[in-house]
């Protein structure tokens, strides 16, 4: 119990000196969002001074970060400055899709890392090895935004199976055809983000399952005549399972914004695409209202992983 207060006071803590650092760091930016109305001759000075009481942006700079604060604690994080409306509506409106598509991504890149590497590892120096190894460096070097293009040119344009952009048909669909053709639609950033991801995570499953065939207990299992299922459930997975889990909670924030290129291309308006147009028109609040949310998931996903080591391994002890 003192070890989980300890690790919510530690999220506590870092997120008031995360929540600082960004406050301070996106008003030290050049430019603002006000700044193509300074420039704008039909806009007058006093609409301006106007357009920043409306938005606090006539207060002092540390009355600006309370009034953040007191909108992070109420869960609305400010009113968005291209929209008018709450952060947190424009955020909600935007999530579950990108949750749809990184969860979905996450959960298939790390079911066939496991098992392309583990095989690989099995096979090492043979043809499977050499074909995995070749299939992850071409996943590793592949930039997400050239794969997209290639998708699309070859499986939209030329084969036609699948939409080039967007969510949902110009047609109307209801009942389980509105989310078949939402599957439909989201076949292709989906398999891009699966096969972008792939590369890394192979070769660490890999590289970890090598080690785990050169440890003495490995041998001693081996020795005892155990078959290769019984080897894979007691002594290759069991070692196997504290880094993944690490890896699964350092992930957790790619959930929102780890589809910002392909949801652009795409056309697809989830958390990646409004933080890039945020980013371009300075829309401050919502902006800091990801980062925010972004830096909770980190820590959160530290601290689950974290306790699930410990429950896996009382004896490792983790401060």
């Amino acid at each position: 119990m003192s070890n989980l207060l300890k690790k919510i006071s530690y999220i506590f803590f870092m997120l008031v000196l995360i929540s600082i650092i960004s406050f301070l760091a996106i008003h030290a930016a050049p430019n603002s969002f006000l700044s193509a109305g300074e420039l704008n001759p039909n806009m007058t000075k006093e609409a301006i001074a106007n357009l920043k009481a409306v938005y606090g942006l006539d207060k002092p700079l540390f009355e600006q970060y309370i009034d953040w604060v007191k909108n992070i604690f109420t869960l609305k994080f400010g009113i968005s400055f291209v929209s008018g409306q709450e952060v947190s509506d424009e955020i909600l409106k935007r999530l579950p899709i990108t949750l749809i598509m990184n969860f979905t991504a996450l959960i298939a890149v790390f079911i066939i890392s496991l098992y392309l590497g583990i095989k690989a590892a099995l096979n090492y120096e043979k043809k499977t090895d050499y074909i995995v190894r070749q299939i992850s460096l071409v996943s590793f070097s592949m930039p997400s935004f050239y794969l997209a293009l290639l998708f699309i040119i070859f499986f939209s344009l030329q084969l036609d199976w699948f939409p080039i952009a967007g969510l949902h048909s110009i047609e109307a669909k209801e009942g389980i055809s509105y989310y078949t053709d939402m599957v439909w639609h989201l076949v292709l950033p989906v398999g891009v983000m699966i096969f972008v991801g792939l590369g890394s995570m192979v070769i660490y499953i890999r590289s970890l399952t090598l080690e785990i065939l050169k440890s003495d207990y490995y041998y001693f299992a081996l020795s005892r005549g155990l078959n290769s299922k019984e080897l894979l459930r007691y002594y290759i997975f069991p070692n196997l399972l504290p880094p993944i889990i690490t890896l699964l909670g350092l992930s957790l924030p790619g959930l929102i914004g780890g589809s910002v290129i392909l949801e652009s291309i795409f056309g697809i308006e989830g958390m990646g695409q409004l933080f890039f147009m945020s980013a371009l028109s300075r829309d401050y609040p919502i902006i800091m209202g990801i980062l925010i949310i972004t830096a909770f998931l980190t820590l959160l996903g530290n601290m689950v992983a974290d306790l699930i080591l410990l429950k896996l391994n009382p004896y490792i002890k983790r401060g």
